[in-house]
């Protein structure tokens, strides 16, 4: 019995054991074998969707700005009619320009001398030399006139700076200038030139012709001011300065002349500063460089105009004893002056005829009321005293202060 039952119990364990391979079994062929009843699909892309930007209306965009229609440059200023571009001027050119007569050739002999007639005056002049004249009056030219093609031609720089301002000059060309500072030449140990006649030394005659020139002056309510009132040894810029101080509208330096050793020489001479560009009529040893220019060449017109002024008027005095108005850049006293600037030499302290009338004190004041007279009769102002002051001791009593 016991045997019967073991084997019951095994067989059911096989038969249980076999019935789960075999489902296993089917279940592996059954995946194999039994087609697929349905599709893969790849899972749709997950789509986020944002809430639209608002929309903002855009700022209106200008319309371009179109470029400017191309434009012609202005053409060049003309050249005023009376200026001219070449170094040398056709003479007979010069004079159409200005509305003169033709230019007449006025020398008999071999020498080439021509005359202009402008309206307030005559202009002559000569080939080959600097000296010209106008109204009879000497001054020198920077070059000589030259022939050029059969025609006399005059420098640029002498048309622009001593025809011009001549021919052009207006009557009363100090009607404004009422502070005029005098500056008697040298003193101190700078004596200046000895006289032939009596020793005695230029810083005196200067000083006492300054004087007399101011006392002229005043009474017609001008303010006349002198650089040194006594014997007073004072350097070239300090004059200077001074006239810079009282803004002076004119600026008058009196001197007289030497040419020791030599006796011979006399007469009247004025100057101004030479122009840039000009050589100098005079330079006394010094280097001329044309290429220079100083404050007081801004007045080159009205330094001319007024040295012909005085100079015509103090050669009533020594019988028109002329050497002419001249141009001169060694001149310190005139270099740094912001105003017209002359230098007047009234006669020759050397030459023992013109240092005898030098010493005297009626030609001095001859002298100062000649000057005087110049600057007052072309002012409009005609109220001169003609006689010497009462008191007015010869230079070489002057006392000093």
């Amino acid at each position: 019995m016991a045997l019967v039952s073991h084997n019951k119990g095994v067989s059911y364990c096989g038969r249980a054991f076999l019935f789960l391979c075999l489902a296993l079994a089917g279940c592996s062929t059954a995946s194999r074998e039994r087609p697929p009843d349905f599709t893969l699909v790849s899972e749709p892309e997950q789509v986020v969707v944002t809430e639209p930007a608002p929309i903002v209306a855009a700022k209106p965009v200008p319309a371009p700005t179109p470029p400017p229609a191309p434009v012609l440059a202005p053409p060049p200023a003309p050249t005023p009619t009376n200026r001219f571009t070449e170094t040398w001027v056709p003479l007979e050119r010069w004079s159409q320009v200005n509305s003169f007569a033709a230019p007449r050739r006025v020398s008999a002999d071999a020498s080439q001398v021509y005359a202009i007639t402008a309206s307030n005056g005559t202009m002559t002049v000569k080939i080959g030399s600097q000296t010209a004249h106008w109204n009879g009056l000497e001054y020198l030219l920077g070059f000589a006139p030259q022939i050029i093609n059969g025609r006399p031609c005059i420098h640029n720089l002498d048309v622009r700076k001593n025809f011009e301002p001549l021919v052009t000059y207006p009557s009363g060309v100090v009607k404004s200038n009422r502070v005029i500072v005098i500056d008697p030449g040298h003193g101190g140990m700078d004596t200046g030139a000895k006289s032939a006649y009596n020793n005695q030394f230029e810083k005196d005659y200067t000083l006492d012709l300054a004087r007399r020139l101011q006392a002229l002056l005043v009474t017609n309510g001008w303010t006349i001011l002198l650089t040194r009132t006594n014997d007073l040894n004072l350097a070239l810029s300090n004059r200077v300065v001074f006239a810079e101080q009282h803004k002076a509208d004119l600026f008058l330096s009196l001197h007289f002349n030497s040419s020791s050793p030599d006796h011979a020489q006399a007469g009247l001479e004025t100057y101004c500063l030479t122009p840039a560009g000009m050589p100098s009529n005079l330079t006394r040893g010094f280097h001329d460089n044309a290429g220079l220019s100083f404050p007081n060449n801004k007045f080159d017109v009205e330094n001319l105009q007024y040295a012909v002024l005085l100079h015509r008027a103090v050669l009533k005095v020594n019988g028109f004893q002329d050497r002419g108005v001249r141009r001169a850049r060694f001149l310190g006293v005139l270099q740094g002056q912001n105003r017209p600037a002359v230098l007047v030499e009234g006669g020759y302290l050397s030459n023992p005829k013109e240092a005898r009338q030098i010493a005297d004190p009626a030609y001095r004041q001859k002298l100062a009321e000649t000057l005087a007279g110049a600057l007052l009769q072309d002012s409009g102002t005609v109220s001169l005293a003609t006689h010497p002051p009462a008191a007015t001791p010869p230079a070489s009593e002057v006392k000093t202060n």
